[in-house]
């Protein structure tokens, strides 16, 4: 196990992993044009909704990965190879090794911005993996949705913290939000993430879950697109700041967020990157 220096640790690039969550129509895509113009050549859009319209003329590169396997591979790129897992499991060296044999794949390290569009969709096309897969099926070949399930959380927490330690990389996973009713019909902002699992872990595993949302600041005007950092709030919002450095409201403006998450204060108040 190698100690790494205080100093070392200071100077390491260190990307930061943000969970953005919003309802449908709020411009979460959009944002995308928020990236300043130094960022964007090495940003990757991952387009798995196939709903980029807003962002055509957004000088950016993009994938579109149809099946769950093309996104394991995505993460196994970037992320890098962990060296703890046998050479049969997924993100393991062997894994690694063959990904990059592809040229396109070994072509996607150079990114370290990773756009996901959306981890909703990423999740759905999991669970039609899933359900594809031996653990799916009874010993009679009936179909076992607990086994269904079971598969699609494993699957899903495996792939977010493959992308949790490519440490040198911005991550920003995209999410639809919905009001759920519970048994009492008490209606909670939430996730819109196929299983409870990953839907429940995702908040320990990302640095920030920030909620766009239209803010009404009773000044006469309508309401105003905000980014909302922490919780409690008054809104109920999912919302989460391991960095500490975010108010509770903050401009939707991704590329001032990374930046403000990214820089490094120094002993007499001022920053450095």
């Amino acid at each position: 196990m190698q100690i790494i220096s205080a100093d070392e640790r200071l100077r390491e690039m260190r990307g930061v992993k943000i969970a953005l969550a919003g309802v449908y129509n709020i411009g979460k895509t959009s944002l995308l044009r928020t990236l300043d113009s130094s960022i964007l050549p090495g940003t990757l859009f991952a387009d798995i909704e196939a709903g980029d319209l807003s962002v055509r003329d957004v000088n950016v590169a993009s994938v579109r990965p149809g099946k769950w396997p093309e996104l394991v591979d995505l993460a196994c790129v970037l992320g890098g190879p962990n060296p703890a897992l046998p050479p049969t499991a997924a993100f393991s060296q062997a894994h690694f090794d063959s990904v990059m044999q592809n040229p396109d794949l070994a072509a996607l390290t150079r990114f370290d911005t990773l756009f996901i569009d959306s981890i909703t969709d990423a999740a759905r096309r999991c669970f039609a993996w899933c359900e594809q897969q031996p653990e799916s099926f009874t010993d009679r070949g009936k179909k076992d949705l607990r086994g269904t399930y079971g598969l699609l959380g494993r699957s899903m927490i495996a792939w977010l913290q493959q992308l949790q330690h490519a440490r040198d990389k911005n991550v920003i996973f995209v999410s639809l939000l919905e009001q759920v009713p519970d048994d009492f019909n008490v209606k909670s902002w939430q996730l819109q993430i196929e299983g409870n699992k990953t839907k429940s872990e995702l908040p320990g595993i990302v640095d920030e879950l920030i909620t766009m949302a239209p803010v009404d600041f009773d000044d006469g005007k309508p309401p105003t697109r905000c980014f909302i950092c922490n919780s409690p709030n008054p809104w109920g919002y999912p919302a989460k700041d391991r960095s500490g450095r975010l108010k509770q409201i903050e401009e939707p403006h991704l590329g001032k967020l990374l930046q403000k998450l990214t820089t490094i204060p120094t002993s007499n108040g001022d920053s450095h990157d």
